[in-house]
């Protein structure tokens, strides 16, 4: 998959994006910082603040907009033409950059925010476009793997960039560049037309958001993971923006050891990104959020308390180097380290639920969503951060033993917004931990077309092994599970079922027409008894919609191998 035209072209392309985006951004705080400062019409502090600004603010602005292009345009095409923009933009800031007119950077600083806004729907949604459903998760992976990393290298290189060439020549055409190396691999990408009906696209930068944001919420499990994706940017950008001082008053290092600590969280993301791809197995396994919740929890919660047990140093400044030639730091490096992993452990699976369960042709809407939510709750973690160090004096570690506390309500909050997460996990855990289910022919189980299972009475923990196995909604067909008792009845109250039974049979909507619905929706139907294949046998359905043979061997066995067949 990686290599495929299919998937590397746009791989390189999203990564050079956000290389270029970081790399720009952070050039012109650092030359505005540190040479010509007294060319600046605004302060230095007002300036790199209104920087940030400006750069989050079109993902609010402009996201909603995005989306609808990118639902009903080729999606291809439109990243060829973002990347077009792009290099414009980046032959403006080669001049910007050689006559140091920092206000005329802070515009394409802006602009580049709102191609990046542009780019951000159709980055995600071409995934499930040009990928297979089993390659979806490991294709997430590698792109939140090639972010991170786009975005440490940006951020590390700019430093030496400015300090070799403060001039600024080298930075000048290494922003252009970029642009047009990006712009080379995006004509690789292979077409991928539009599903969805043209349509006018209105510019509604606020009604237009709010209608959106309406329509996600209607998709109660979409608008959950929205929500967590977007703790997830609240948590990152709280601890990116701290990790200066953070560095200078808990681990008495200097600027190199800030450096260390971004390599630390961006390469743990990474790993933990391709860690999620293999956990995995070619399905979207919301499981694996939960490992990595408990990872933030955990990890983050140790973090404060690593560092509290140090001794104290008043000597000169850590260097990363000298850093990590200390045992007793090896704790708080290993805790930083696997935040990062946890977060890509949590992020990423997320990422692939919204793709798999949005409605056809609307993938890039609820990822717009996605992002306005995102930028609302990075302003909000840095909101909460001048409250909490500046009004309430709070340190930089209770700051961050907070947000691990605050993972449980995330959780709590998960639970109740989604139930099917709790499926999800339980059954992730039935099917990897404690029978270890191995499924032949997932690529075909998995491929986004409708199912229809016909099998036996199934038991509480086959149900929950296929709920987990489909990734996506199941309707159970029965007429007993309102007799059942206990654990089974909690857990038929919580799945989909269509009754079943004669009583019912003169005031329910036509069966066909519920299954139909469902098969056109690409949900899996189960029907639990033989002898309703019979009754449904003159349902109108194509062949080639349906794999109808579901068989499992030795399914109840303790610790067994349990052998998924579908044929």
């Amino acid at each position: 998959m990686i290599v495929t035209r299919r998937f590397f072209p746009y791989f390189v392309t999203q990564c050079l994006g956000a290389l270029n985006d970081n790399l720009f951004k952070n050039i012109l705080l650092l030359m505005v910082t540190y040479s010509q400062v007294d060319h600046l019409p605004i302060s230095v502090n007002l300036f790199v603040n209104l920087a940030a600004g400006l750069f989050i603010l079109p993902f609010l602005l402009f996201s909603a907009h995005a989306g609808l292009i990118a639902d009903h345009i080729d999606k291809a095409l439109l990243i060829r033409r973002l990347k077009l923009l792009e290099i414009v933009l980046m032959a403006c800031a080669m001049v910007a950059i050689l006559t140091h007119s920092y206000l005329i950077m802070l515009l394409l600083l802006f602009l580049m925010g709102t191609q990046s806004a542009y780019f951000g729907p159709v980055k995600y949604s071409i995934l499930p476009r040009a990928l297979y459903e089993h390659e979806l998760v490991r294709g997430n992976a590698w792109v939140e793997l090639g972010t991170f990393i786009a975005i440490l290298v940006g951020t590390l290189s700019a430093g030496l960039i400015v300090d070799f060439d403060p001039q600024g020549r080298l930075s000048a055409a290494l922003v252009f560049t970029l642009a047009v190396i990006g712009y080379v691999a995006s004509v690789m990408i292979p077409s991928v037309p539009s599903i969805s009906a043209y349509q006018k696209v209105k510019f509604a930068p606020f009604s237009g958001g709010w209608t959106m944001i309406k329509e996600v919420k209607k998709q109660p499990a979409i608008w959950a993971s929205v929500i967590v994706i977007s703790w997830f940017w609240f948590s990152g950008a709280t601890y990116l923006t701290q990790f200066p001082n953070f560095s200078k008053v808990n681990l008495q290092g200097d600027a190199t050891l800030v450096s260390l600590l971004l390599l630390l969280f961006s390469m743990g993301i990474g790993i933990g990104s391709l860690i999620c791809g293999r956990l995995s197995f070619g399905q979207v396994e919301l499981g694996i959020t939960l490992l990595g919740l408990i990872g933030l929890t955990v990890f983050g919660l140790d973090l404060p308390l690593a560092v509290t047990s140090l001794e104290p140093h008043s000597g000169i400044a850590y260097s990363a180097m000298t850093f990590i030639t200390q045992g007793e730091h090896y704790r708080v490096i290993f805790d930083l380290f696997m935040i990062g992993v946890s977060g890509g452990l949590f992020i990423v699976p997320l990422y692939a639920f919204i793709q798999v369960k949005s409605k056809e042709g609307h993938c890039a809407q609820a990822i717009a969503v996605n992002n306005i939510a995102n930028a609302v709750f990075m302003v909000g973690s840095a909101v909460l951060s001048m409250v909490l160090l500046g009004a309430f004096s709070w340190s930089i570690l209770q700051l961050f033993t907070l947000l691990s506390v605050l993972n449980l309500l995330v959780l709590i909050y998960l639970i109740w917004a989604f139930p099917g997460f709790v499926f999800a996990c339980i059954s992730y855990v039935i099917r990897h931990l404690y029978l270890r289910v191995k499924v032949e022919g997932i690529e075909r189980l998995v491929d986004g077309r409708a199912v229809l299972l016909v099998n036996r009475e199934l038991s509480a923990l086959e149900r929950m092994i296929l709920q987990g196995m489909s990734g996506r909604k199941m309707f159970f067909v029965s007429d007993n599970h309102q007799n059942e008792k206990g654990f089974n009845a909690w857990l038929s109250r919580h799945l989909h079922y269509i009754v079943i039974s004669e009583a019912l049979e003169s005031v329910q909507p036509s069966i066909d027409g519920l299954l139909m619905q469902d098969l056109d929706a690409g949900d899996w139907v189960v029907i639990q008894d033989v002898e309703f294949h019979v009754l449904f046998s003159d349902m109108k359905v194509q062949p080639k919609q349906l794999k109808v043979t579901f068989t499992a061997d030795d399914i109840l066995s303790f610790r067994s191998l349990v052998k998924v067949t579908i044929a």
